[in-house]
């Protein structure tokens, strides 16, 4: 029974949410689901936690922000001072309102970025990478989750398939 993966297919949210919770209520753990679209709640079911994305999304702003700034005192003050407007006047702290618009600016780009590529590189879903979906039909119109069985050792495969089928699954499969 060791390294052993499970997979039900459902063919409605609906169905698979209540699914999903009789099938903890039991006390089975449910190490995925894979949904064509996302799946309002499912995450509170399954216990999973909350991305750190936004963490990350702050920290790429601020990279950006500082990357700005710095970048309009080197080339508007230190290196090359240009008098445009009555600006600069030798200190940036002067001159930051006309730098505002280009700095909110440019940390939103720096942060949009930053976030696409962290999620790109975190889900491990890059150009020329196999998905690691287990159906493709769970791409489309079915719903699919994914159950361990090194994870679940008080349950054998034949206990895990008639759980699964009392769940309303119209398929079960399996990948060693």
């Amino acid at each position: 029974m060791a390294g052993k993966t499970i997979f039900g297919m459902y063919d409605d949210d609906g169905t698979l949410m209540t699914g999903a919770a009789a099938l903890i209520d039991k006390g089975l753990h449910i190490k995925d689901a894979y949904t064509p679209f996302p799946v309002h709640g499912l995450d509170r079911v399954l216990g999973v936690k909350w991305t750190r994305l936004a963490q990350c999304a702050f920290i790429y702003g601020l990279i950006g922000a500082i990357l700005a700034l710095s970048g309009f005192w080197f080339f508007m003050i230190s290196d090359w001072p240009m008098n445009i407007g009555g600006k600069p006047n030798g200190v940036l702290y002067e001159n930051l309102p006309a730098f505002i618009p280009i700095t909110f600016e440019f940390t939103v780009l720096c942060a949009a970025h930053g976030m696409a590529i962290t999620y790109l590189l975190r889900n491990w879903t890059l150009p020329g990478v196999k998905a690691r979906n287990p159906h493709p039909r769970t791409t489309d119109d079915h719903f699919c989750i994914e159950i361990s069985t090194e994870e679940n050792n008080n349950f054998s495969e034949e206990d895990i398939n008639s759980l699964l089928k009392e769940t309303g699954t119209v398929e079960i499969f399996e990948r060693a």
